[in-house]
């Protein structure tokens, strides 16, 4: 069902930002609520009357699209007998569920929220008020807007949701109070350029990793948080999807995931092998030698190692697009080439190479007797795998990048 203001309000409220200045018909709404729903007849019925009746209150055209993940509790009758537009959702999962219920959207401005009306869609002017004066993403907060009895458990309010959003600013510096806000709105060119594609719940850090990647303009509002109306379990599982969420905001942060992780065990293990090298050292009345030594070495070559895969990660992400506006990374695609990584490489390798092969020559001039030069083994082993290493790495991250589109070095020869 889609409200017409009057053409006294269309003069004050209708406004349409420059960016989609294509004509409209006037048919067509200005706002989509999108609620995915799944069993939910004790209160889809609530959540869409307070929708219609919003549009309403601000004279503005608009729509309710339910994204039904396949109720058999009588949720699409009550949806289309109040006017809503049921889009029927064969694939479960609540991402599956609002994607296509955003996709099928006809409104510049999209709101979700979920269908327990856990949110009051009353609130729907705010959202919009926010959203006319300039900002692209507006999330709702609920710890700024309050969270009634009953409405969360206490394990999500006081650990869960503070520690997530705390990662996710971290991660990603989005700014934000309230990660997992199922209420929130954003403009139709925005969900475009995200294209989120996950299934599940991480569709929620989805929508806000991605928007804050694009340097999408942010903004928060207080919303109040209610107790549901379901009437049985939620679909949320606190340890399961709360690992969910951290593994997915790991995903997509290869710096934390791995370069930090990689160059800390690298700079720990080179400098264990270097304080090493000279002679024994003493702690207290440890004795350090040459044992130390290669754990040193094993925690710098694991740590190259890591480091590897976090620049393929980076990489890859870069040239699927996962990670846009990568200002730094784009310098070093066009800067760095394969040969760089093959001469450093190399420089290692043949040092190790040869400082090996003349450790060997010199016991052998001995007769193979008695050899005392374990930390030049251990120095000139980890100087050549590491060489090593970062030769077949320099290939990996050209052939990847080639194959992925991204072209690595000589960048400014091809323009």
């Amino acid at each position: 069902m889609q409200f017409m203001m009057s053409p006294r309000s269309s003069t004050t409220l209708m406004h349409v930002p420059e960016s989609t200045a294509a004509p409209v018909s006037v048919d067509t709404p200005e706002i989509s609520v999108v609620i995915p729903c799944l069993n939910e007849a004790r209160s889809i019925g609530i959540c869409a009357e307070k929708a219609l009746a919003a549009f309403r209150e601000i004279g503005i055209r608009g729509e309710v699209v339910v994204a039904d993940n396949g109720s058999t509790d009588g949720s699409i009758e009550i949806a289309e007998k109040l006017g809503a537009r049921v889009v029927h959702v064969a694939t479960r999962g609540y991402g599956n569920a609002l994607r296509r219920g955003i996709e099928e959207a006809k409104g510049e401005f999209i709101i979700m929220g979920d269908a327990d009306d856990s949110y009051d869609f009353s609130q729907v002017p705010d959202f919009v008020a926010k959203w006319r004066q300039g900002s692209e993403l507006i999330m709702g907060n609920r710890f700024e807007g309050g969270i009634k009895p009953g409405a969360m458990p206490w394990l999500h309010k006081y650990l869960g949701n503070p520690a997530l959003t705390a990662i996710l600013n971290s991660f990603f510096h989005a700014g934000i109070g309230d990660a997992y806000c199922g209420m929130r709105g954003f403009t139709k060119r925005v969900y475009e350029r995200v294209d989120p594609h996950t299934t599940g719940m991480e569709f929620a850090l989805e929508l806000v990793i991605k928007a804050a990647k694009l340097g999408v303009k942010v903004t928060e509002i207080p919303v109040t948080l209610w107790p549901d109306k379901r009437g049985r379990q939620p679909h949320l599982r606190t340890f399961h999807d709360g690992w969910r969420s951290l593994r997915f905001m790991l995903l997509y942060a290869p710096n934390w995931l791995f370069l930090l992780p990689g160059i800390s065990l690298l700079a720990l293990g080179l400098s264990l092998v270097l304080w090493l090298f000279p002679e024994p050292r003493r702690l207290g009345h440890v004795t350090i030698d040459v044992h130390t030594m290669l754990f040193g070495m094993m925690f710098a070559l694991v740590g190259a190692q890591i480091i590897s895969i976090g620049l393929f990660a980076k990489v890859y992400s870069y040239a699927e697009r996962f990670s846009q506006n990568q200002r730094s990374l784009e310098r070093w695609l066009r800067r760095v080439k394969l040969e760089h990584g093959l001469a450093l490489g190399g420089v290692f390798a043949l040092s190790g190479a040869g400082g090996a092969f003349w450790l060997l020559w010199k016991w052998a001039a001995s007769g193979f007797g008695h050899f005392d030069q374990i930390r030049s083994v251990i120095l000139f082993s980890l100087s050549f795998f590491l060489g090593v290493q970062v030769i077949f790495s320099s290939f990996f991250i050209s052939m990847l990048g080639i194959s992925r589109g991204t072209y690595i070095g000589d960048y400014d020869d091809l323009s």
